[in-house]
């Protein structure tokens, strides 16, 4: 099968290319694809998803495949959720959001929290699509951690792995993370459906 990753994050396309590559998924070059800007205003992972996957494949004429993901602080009650990428504003930075985040919890011991990704894959005849989800629990640190990843890895402490994300190779990280997970049912899903 070959797809376009509905995606404008350099970052999140070459980790998202890297998991689909070994599970035998072609991806269209990101040079080869029309590039849009959608608008994630859903109140859910899997609605922005959804949004973002039949947009992606309307304007290429391919199977798109869209996440949405982000981190959920128990204590912040599921904060920044849905508003992960712009928690400290509109045009914000990793560097931005993860002070924010380290801010909002200076008084809270709990720091339970866990990355969740909603992935959905849209067909350009609306016909079919497929969606999964998937979840990785662990505890937010008070400093950061690491310099590989992106987003809150530095801050997002694994216990399956005993270490942060940003302190994990990238394969590492995929073995456990939430887009790993979802990514791999997805694939799941796709080998029982199809012929």
């Amino acid at each position: 099968m070959k797809l376009v990753v509905a995606s404008n994050n350099l970052k999140k396309r070459t980790e998202i290319a890297a998991i689909l590559g070994a599970l035998g998924i072609e991806l269209v070059a990101p040079e080869d694809t029309v590039f849009i800007d959608v608008f994630e205003d859903a109140s859910t992972f899997s609605g922005n998803a959804r949004k973002k996957a039949a947009a992606f494949a309307a304007a290429n004429g391919l199977p798109a495949l869209a996440d949405d993901s982000g981190l959920c602080v128990d204590t912040l009650n599921g904060a920044p959720g849905v508003y992960s990428a712009r928690f400290s504003g509109p045009a914000a930075n990793d560097v931005e959001n993860n002070r924010k985040l380290l801010a909002d919890l200076a008084n809270h011991s709990d720091r339970v929290a866990h990355f969740y990704c909603a992935v959905h894959l849209a067909f350009p005849d609306h016909q079919q699509s497929f969606c999964a989800d998937g979840r990785v629990e662990g505890v937010i640190l008070d400093h950061p951690a690491g310099n590989i990843g992106f987003g809150y890895d530095p801050l997002f402490f694994c216990p399956e792995l005993g270490k942060t994300f940003a302190e994990c190779t990238p394969e590492e990280k995929a073995s456990v993370s939430h887009r790993g997970r979802a990514l791999r049912a997805l694939a799941e899903q796709l080998k029982i459906r199809q012929p």
